[in-house]
């Protein structure tokens, strides 16, 4: 005979088990995961200090080359690091100068990573891309779409590797839950263009 302890025990992993998977259906992350990092631009302005280093604390603007110089250090490649990534370039670099510096990297401006909505909007214009954002989020940030938009003609706007792509987004299907898939993540620099 199963004691009400075991039972017990199995109800709970089942519901723990069914609520990963409706986790993993509507793309929530259970609790202690994390989104992946922020992801330096030029234009970003970060916070670098050294602890007991009166002279290597400072801010820094990530210049539009994507690097920045720091003292001691010399040039270092910011764009599309974490600070995390950013931080241990610094540790590794100032070793040679400072026995087990500890660094601090912080961002105090994001002023590289933007999202542009363009056209048939309530208010177009450039958005910051603090945390991931797909293409309703972005219209929403822009108020929404006007009465005569061509909403099943939106075309998102993507550079990479120097050439220009277009993709095609119908607004109404992802509004009825259909064909989710071309609601995507945007990335900097994307342009969202509602005709």
């Amino acid at each position: 005979m199963i004691s009400k302890r075991v039972i017990f025990a199995l109800l709970i992993c089942a519901l723990a088990t069914a609520s990963l998977a409706d986790e993993s259906k509507t793309g929530v992350q259970p609790p202690g995961t994390s989104l992946p990092g922020y992801r330096l631009q030029a234009g970003d302005v970060i916070q670098v200090s050294v602890w007991k280093e009166t002279d290597l604390q400072s801010e820094v603007l990530v210049r539009p080359d994507g690097g920045f110089s720091f003292p001691l250090a010399g040039e270092v490649e910011a764009r599309g690091k974490t600070v995390d990534e950013i931080r241990t370039v610094l540790v590794e670099r100032l070793k040679r100068y400072i026995p087990t510096p500890v660094v601090t990297v912080a961002v105090k401006q994001i002023n590289g990573n933007r999202v542009y909505v363009v056209g048939r909007v309530n208010h177009a214009g450039d958005f910051p891309l603090s945390s991931p954002l797909d293409v309703m989020q972005a219209i929403a940030l822009a108020g929404g779409t006007t009465p005569f938009a061509a909403i099943n003609d939106i075309v998102i706007l993507r550079r990479q590797n120097g050439e220009q792509q277009a993709l095609h987004f119908h607004y109404s299907d992802v509004a009825r839950g259909r064909e989710l898939s071309q609601n995507i993540l945007l990335q900097t620099g994307d342009t969202v263009v509602v005709p």
